[in-house]
């Protein structure tokens, strides 16, 4: 957007090529998730049960979703297709937005609080795990939403495959691990209220990283709009982009 403003001649011009460069930005968008979402269903089996984490619909990508997108997609398909949502504490966006979409596109949605996964992946319930990506680094590690890297390790340990859903956008090739990304530090108050009220006695602090990062060696595959990738991701990487 700031390239484009930047060829602009004057104020009419720029506004309309921002507008028109928003909406190309949109429709890709879109595209890739489609994309995305049809090479993803080849990994979803009839009948599985699927736990994801966090929000990964059209609510958050403004097209048809990168984890959610291949669920939806599978369930449309006539997968019979169910799954266990993390609430995805603190902000809950498994419980308020993941439940609701796909409820909302009638696919069978149990939701769970975050430390019940080990539970149910250990006793069975679940056949696989896929989530989003906020960033990939050249080497295939991945930071998604907080609680993602403990998913990771609880689907190793209990021998069920960990995919990650991402466009090549996501993608940093700048980055050559995931040690290298940033990890957004927010608000103690959103761990110690809830909407608004506090939980906590006062004068507890809370720790409240966004993000956490899951090694490569964790991954069974990332699903990406150009593709699926394997080991070894940095070559599978580079062959994609």
């Amino acid at each position: 957007m700031k390239n484009t403003a930047e060829t602009g001649k004057n104020l009419p011009d720029i506004k309309k090529a921002l507008v028109e460069e928003a909406v190309k930005i949109h429709r890709e968008e879109a595209d890739a998730t489609r994309h995305l979402s049809l090479f993803g269903v080849e990994l979803l089996k009839d009948g599985w049960t699927v736990l994801t984490h966090c929000n990964t619909g059209p609510l958050a990508t403004s097209g048809y979703g990168t984890a959610l997108g291949i669920i939806i997609t599978a369930y449309k398909q006539g997968k019979k297709i169910k799954v266990l949502a993390d609430e995805t504490r603190p902000l809950l966006q498994g419980a308020r937005l993941t439940a609701w979409e796909l409820k909302r596109a009638g696919v069978p949605v149990t939701l769970i609080t975050d430390s019940m996964a080990g539970y149910f992946i250990r006793g069975g319930k679940v056949d696989c795990v896929i989530t989003g990506a906020d960033r990939i680094a050249a080497n295939g590690d991945a930071a998604n939403k907080i609680g993602t890297y403990t998913l990771a390790v609880l689907a190793k340990e209990n021998g069920i495959p960990f995919y990650i859903a991402a466009p090549v956008s996501t993608i940093d090739i700048s980055l050559k691990t995931g040690e290298q990304i940033p990890i957004e530090e927010r608000k103690p108050e959103e761990v110690t209220h809830f909407q608004g009220v506090r939980i906590t006695p006062e004068g507890i602090t809370a720790a409240n990283p966004a993000f956490d990062v899951t090694p490569h060696k964790y991954i069974t595959a990332i699903i990406t709009d150009k593709g699926i990738i394997k080991e070894p991701y940095a070559e599978g990487i580079k062959k994609i982009l």
